[in-house]
């Protein structure tokens, strides 16, 4: 091969990697009937440990977004807090067309969001839910300390039961607002798996998983917890 025949594969090479690497991160239709609810969590836990690394998979997100423009198959859906240090998609490392993320302070759920992980799952193929809920969530201290404000306090109040079952404490102390945090993903997965006659099934059955989960706005790790 010469000299000018190797630079024209180096250049072509060049411009068409961002786009394989894309493309090969771009959930399909056959990727996501492969997945299962287990393979969907390791692939989240292994996303978010690339993060804590700092060696997130390479993205050209232009060509995700022209890969995923006729179809969306994520494999899973997570309900998280609104912070804005604790974007799912940033965090577990994935990239458009992947998950799923559904957002609200506290990461509580109300008929909206149970609706929406039906459609997540039901109509649109994901096969995990993860609630993940995080430190130092200011939703949380609210709860503890009860505030009132305006509508934020009926969201609030669905926190309460967190706090109840978790004991006495403090917003003040870092331990206990996590704990708080942990008791109310678990309510929360117990509300979905409750209150939804479309999710209990399709959880009983194993077709679909979900799992808990904090985020450590300090480290950047995420704990998925124990059942």
């Amino acid at each position: 091969m010469t000299r000018s025949v190797s630079r024209i594969v180096v250049v072509a090479l060049s411009l068409l990697l961002p786009a394989m690497v894309a493309l090969g991160q771009v959930q399909t239709k056959e990727s996501q009937a492969a997945m299962t609810p287990s393979k969907a969590l390791d692939a989240l836990k292994a996303g978010n440990a690339r993060f804590v690394q700092g060696k997130g998979e390479r993205r050209d997100l232009k060509a995700e977004v022209a890969a995923t423009a006729s179809g969306q198959y994520p494999f899973a859906a997570v309900l998280s807090c609104m912070d804005s240090r604790a974007s799912a998609e940033l965090v577990l490392d994935q990239g458009i067309g992947d998950i799923f993320s559904i957002r609200v302070a506290g990461n509580v759920v109300d008929t909206d969001g149970l609706g929406s992980l039906e459609y997540a799952v039901a109509a649109a193929g994901a096969k995990l839910i993860v609630v993940m809920g995080h430190t130092s969530c200011g939703a949380v201290k609210g709860a503890i300390e009860d505030v009132k404000l305006g509508n934020l306090t009926e969201l609030l109040a669905k926190i309460q039961p967190a706090v109840h079952t978790a004991g006495p404490g403090t917003a003040k102390d870092k331990t206990y607002v996590t704990k708080v945090a942990e008791h109310n993903v678990r309510l929360v997965m117990k509300e979905i798996r409750d209150r939804s006659t479309v999710i209990a099934p399709m959880l009983s059955s194993g077709k679909v998983g979900m799992a808990g989960a904090i985020y450590d706005v300090e480290t950047g790790k995420v704990t998925f917890l124990a059942d």
